[in-house]
């Protein structure tokens, strides 16, 4: 998104690596933490500080999931966490499921491989390229709900 949206380099911010500039008249500032995950919500603290801030219209996560096949993605306005430690503690931190995510399959997690090592491993060649070739459909997806186009509950990709 960030290359795609020509933004600046990251800089560091609090507890992330962080960019921002206008896109399309929309003032966006992008995010990677810089802790665990199961610890993302500390990156946040900026942005909840802002007393104009509404996660429910202001903030999109991106987030792998293994429970959803590999080559696809998910993108809703709210939901739960479905058990995925970084969406839980940014619910946490928000104290709302009121906020987008876009799921980026990385499933299914193979029989016996615990999900700890299963996340944390590189992608096989075959599953980098089901990612890549994923990712036009994903800006095209993050672009439609930065500029409030989303209906219904999102799109999905096969």
């Amino acid at each position: 998104m960030v290359a795609h949206w020509r933004l600046p380099p990251f800089r560091r911010a609090e507890r992330a690596r962080a960019t921002e500039g206008v896109v399309a008249g929309v003032p966006v500032r992008v995010l990677k933490p810089t802790t665990m995950m199961n610890r993302s919500g500390a990156a946040l603290a900026s942005l909840r500080a802002d007393p104009t801030f509404d996660p429910a219209a202001d903030l999109l996560i991106l987030v792998d999931d293994f429970n959803i096949p590999c080559g696809t993605f998910r993108l809703r306005t709210e939901g739960s966490a479905g058990g995925h430690n970084g969406l839980k503690s940014i619910e946490g931190a928000l104290q709302s499921q009121r906020y987008a995510r876009l799921r980026i399959g990385v499933g299914p997690l193979p029989a016996g491989v615990s999900w700890e090592d299963y996340v944390l491993d590189n992608f096989t060649p075959e599953e980098t390229e089901q990612v890549e070739a994923l990712l036009p459909q994903m800006v095209e997806a993050v672009d439609k709900w930065l500029l409030g186009r989303l209906d219904g509950p999102g799109p999905s990709a096969p």
